[in-house]
């Protein structure tokens, strides 16, 4: 009876999830990746050049990845042999520079020996978290369904044939890249160690020990690394229904099975555990010590195993459902009524072909929010650049958590897309790591502002690199900035939470240190405050292929502006007694000096630079360090349009085509710079070019280039950035809205200040926005016209509201209320001037000239000089396409941007253009 009062209270959470606020009448769509044939088979191969670095196209290519964060599984869907890849994402052992990197876990092997097959199909379904594999052979249906419980910390496999007594099959679980410890030297045949499951690392003192045992229904696989001395353990319980079942072992003791004949149905559970502990001890201790004391995985691991085996699989499955559904459900989009019917391969391949289509950008929007369920949840560590899979014995980029923008890309849709619980995770991991950034912090100090250490703290710091198990100091390819690029994220939680328990306990403190230490990473320079040393993440000289030490390069700067600025936000909010420190901050914040423009109108790299290029390497590299201020920080915004305007010249001067998590930062990049149009094109260029038939993304879809997940993260958040921006001091509805999103409508999308947003449009046009109010802040809301819009309540009840001008109001809220924005007039902007020219005739003349826009009835001129963030109206009313500029001797020798406004008849007005020029 308890049970089914308890599936019957399961129920009802998981129909209230599902149902609530479809305000719109959405299409009830079923979000799922699915193919009509397994997984390939062809094994693991070994780029050009790149014999260190295998790859296993399957896996990257075509399996389906399920995960509770704590663990994750791929799924291959084959029918004589499946296989499931197991990785744990506190698995390390050493790798690459010396560090510790994470290790495949294990797989599941289950043969099924069935060779022919019919009416096959295998998927993920996105709504539920549930992947399937079913097929037809000799006559029998079989269904085989998979999902990764974080609630019961459990792996579920149920196994079911259409015919009693026609279920039978092995499971044979295989720990990889076993090696005895000590030095090893390496094999000759790199390809064939990797085939045989046996390390080929050139690395020493990273053995790992292992062996697989087989008892009753239970199989348990246990080793220990060398280089941290884990201890990891996973068990596999199987549960049939009729037949028979044996466990095996082989003579050795270290190889068992377990075989099942003529059952109904099976159901499999898994799960695993080591002696990592997430605490300061495991980043300060050396090694060998990291893991000293902890428990023993053993118990723990047969614990979790035997209250999930106490449940039977609909419990299992229905609480799995409800914990899921809770986050999965909170944001829609829709910008199509129609599912596809085409493999999602297939999809893919139409897509790249350029047949567009809105149920994948939708597929692919939801299922970044997936993967952030999938590998993010509170008690385990953060999403690695892979998340939480990954079959190689050495991962690449050692399964970093990378500081530089891929951790920090990680979670920008938790915050606007309805996910900000996810972050608690990173925060947990933030608190254990704190103490070693903190003598990070002193060590440097202590070396490069030997006058400015003090021995009751220098605050914390961080460079690129960090692990599970440790992090780095700024230096190389990374300056001080790095931290704050981090702190960001701490300001988002407030920010987007607006919970003052949150901003005293975990924002401010976080904040405060990244200020202490930045305020003593900067010297004084003919009167500004630069970083120093400084660099610009991963960018190399063209002189000297290096990376190019500076003073105050953008990155630097942008970042510390980003985290003062935020510091003293926070320190209002909490009404912090004023104090030395928050003193300091306001002068240095003075004299930061973020953001210069160039010869070219680009936002500069760094201060020595000229013209765009100048000085790197590579100038479309893929980082796009010096726009930080646009995306993730906000200093760059619509408030500051000659900046804006710059940081378009520079993203254009960047070019489009990169890696794929350097597109899916671009794509929030023009959004933020209000261009839904290049927006959209770089969403479609991270489909076409870096986007996997199980839509994975990677760094461009070249043989040599591994999966990496930050782009499926960076590329759902800038889907969100293109419909809803919060991020300069008011709400803007729909701000880079693409034409191919003629209409469409989202739901559940969130702003700071904690507002849950929802809008519908049409041809362009807003139908009508709904706004929960969470926490009853003050909402200001930006859109064309909607001054003539009608407010109501939840009950129909009109509210007034304060018009702050055409496109802005601002109207009080209560927690908990919803607010309804109709009868929303049609706007229209005339198009923008083009073909812009600007030149010296003589002495101190401009000639501007431009190509007319068809329906302008007039043209304003703006202009700016040098590093100026906003323009200076010089003209108005002019019906000509050209005007003669007069410099004054103050812009002699100095850079000036123009910008031509069209304004139509009613006084609407254009983007405009704009147009640089200097001596």
């Amino acid at each position: 009876m308890k049970k089914i009062l308890f599936l019957l209270f399961l129920f009802v959470c998981v129909f209230r999830i599902e149902g609530q606020d479809n305000i719109y009448n959405e299409p009830a769509k079923v979000y799922k990746l699915w193919y009509n044939a397994p997984a390939p088979n062809t094994g693991i191969i070994l780029p050009p050049g790149e014999s260190d670095r295998p790859l296993d196209l399957d896996w990257e290519n075509w399996s389906l990845p399920i995960g509770n964060s704590y663990m994750g599984a791929c799924i291959f869907g084959r029918t004589d042999t499946e296989r499931l890849q197991i990785t744990d994402k506190t698995l390390y052992i050493k790798g690459l520079w010396g560090a510790e990197t994470q290790t495949s876990f294990a797989d599941l092997y289950i043969d099924f020996h069935h060779s022919i097959r019919s009416n096959y199909q295998r998927g993920l379904i996105l709504n539920n978290a549930v992947a399937y594999v079913n097929y037809d052979c000799n006559g029998v249906h079989y269904e085989r369904e998979y999902f990764m419980s974080y609630p019961d910390k459990v792996l579920v496999i149920r196994l079911k044939a259409g015919k009693p007594g026609k279920l039978s099959f092995t499971i044979r679980p295989k720990i990889p890249y076993l090696t005895p410890f000590g030095p090893l030297q390496r094999t000759d045949s790199v390809t064939k160690g990797y085939l045989s499951g046996h390390t080929t690392t050139r690395h020493s003192y990273n053995g790992r020990t292992g062996k697989v045992t087989a008892q009753d229904d239970l199989i348990t696989l246990r080793g220990e690394t060398e280089y941290l001395k884990l201890i990891y353990e996973g068990q596999i319980k199987v549960i049939p229904s009729g037949g028979s079942m044996q466990a095996t072992n082989n003579k050795e003791g270290d190889h068992g099975t377990i075989s099942v004949e003529n059952a109904d149905s099976a159901l499999i559970l898994f799960t695993l555990g080591t002696n990592y502990q997430l605490e300061n001890q495991t980043f300060e201790k050396k090694p060998a010590e990291k893991l000293t004391g902890n428990p023993d995985p053993h118990k723990s691991v047969m614990k979790t195993l035997t209250n999930a085996a106490s449940k039977s699989y609909e419990e299992l499955l229905a609480k799995h459902q409800a914990d899921y559904k809770n986050l999965f459900n909170r944001a829609s989009l829709n910008l199509t009524k129609k599912e596809s019917d085409l493999p999602t391969d297939r999809l893919l391949s139409d897509y790249k072909e350029g047949k567009y289509s809105g149920y994948l950008e939708e597929l692919f929007f939801q299922y970044g929010r997936y993967l952030l369920i999938s590998t993010s949840r509170k008690g385990t560590l953060p999403p690695t650049l892979q998340g939480v899979w990954n079959q190689y014995e050495l991962a690449p980029w050692n399964g970093n958590y990378t500081h530089n923008i891929n951790i920090q890309m990680n979670y920008w849709p938790a915050f606007n897309t309805n996910l900000i619980d996810l972050f608690e995770c990173y925060a947990d991991y933030h608190k254990a790591y704190k103490k070693t950034a903190e003598k990070m912090a002193d060590r440097y100090i202590h070396i490069w502002k030997p006058s400015l250490y003090s021995p009751e703290g220098n605050g914390w710091t961080m460079g690129t690199g960090a692990t599970a198990y440790s992090v780095s100091m700024p230096g190389g390819h990374s300056g001080p900035g790095m931290s704050a690029l981090t702190s960001k994220l701490f300001w988002e939680y407030y920010a987007f939470t607006s919970d003052k328990k949150i901003l005293k306990e975990t924002t401010y403190p976080t904040l405060s240190g990244v200020a202490t230490f930045l305020s003593k990473s900067v010297c004084d320079t003919l009167g500004y405050l630069l970083a120093y040393p400084s660099s610009s993440p991963e960018q190399y000289s063209k002189a000297t292929n290096k990376p190019y030490p500076t003073v105050g390069c953008a990155f630097d700067q942008q970042m510390m502006y980003e985290n003062h600025h935020d510091v003293l936000t926070a320190a209002k909010l909490l009404k912090e007694k004023k104090s030395a420190a928050l003193s300091l901050y306001k002068q240095q914040i003075q004299r930061l000096d973020p953001v210069q423009i160039g010869a070219s109108g680009q936002i500069k790299e760094y201060r020595e630079e000229t013209f765009y290029g100048d000085i790197v390497l590579e100038p479309h590299h893929r980082h796009i360090s010096l726009l930080m201020g646009l995306f993730p920080g906000t200093l760059i915004n619509e408030n500051t349009p000659a900046w804006l305007d710059a940081a378009k010249v520079t993203l254009n001067s960047r070019g489009d085509t990169n890696t794929g998590w350097s597109m899916a930062h671009k794509i929030n990049l023009w959004a933020r710079a209000k261009e839904g149009e290049r927006a959209y094109q770089l969403l479609q260029s991270l489909l076409k070019t870096a986007t996997l038939n199980n839509l994975w993304t990677n760094c461009i879809a070249v043989l040599r280039s591994p999966y990496q997940i930050d782009a499926n993260f960076g590329g759902t958040a800038g889907i969100a950035e293109m419909l809803l921006q919060s991020h300069e001091g008011y709400i803007h509805l729909l701000p880079a809205l693409p034409s191919n999103w003629e209409t469409g409508s989202y739901r559940g999308l969130t702003a700071r200040g904690n507002f849950e947003i929802s809008a519908r449009w049409k041809k362009g046009q807003a139908e009508e926005f709904h706004v929960l109010s969470k926490k009853g802040n003050e909402c200001i809301l930006k859109y064309p016209l909607i001054s003539h819009a009608v407010l109501t309540d939840i009950q129909g009840k009109r509210i007034k509201f304060k018009i702050l001008d055409t496109n802005r109001i601002s109207f009080r809220t209560h927690p908990g209320e919803k607010y309804t924005i109709k009868q929303i007039p049609d706007h229209y902007y005339p198009a923008s001037p083009t073909e812009a020219t600007a030149f010296y005739q003589s002495g101190n003349q401009i000639s501007v000239q431009w190509k007319g826009s068809p329906k302008a009835v007039s043209y304003s001129l703006y202009r700016t000089v040098g590093n100026q963030p906003d323009y200076q109206l010089i003209t108005s009313e002019l019906k000509d396409t050209q005007y003669t500029y007069f410099t004054d001797n103050q812009e002699t020798n100095r850079y000036i941007t123009f910008k031509i406004i069209a304004v139509g008849e009613n006084g609407e007005k254009s983007k405009g253009i704009t147009i640089h020029t200097g001596r």
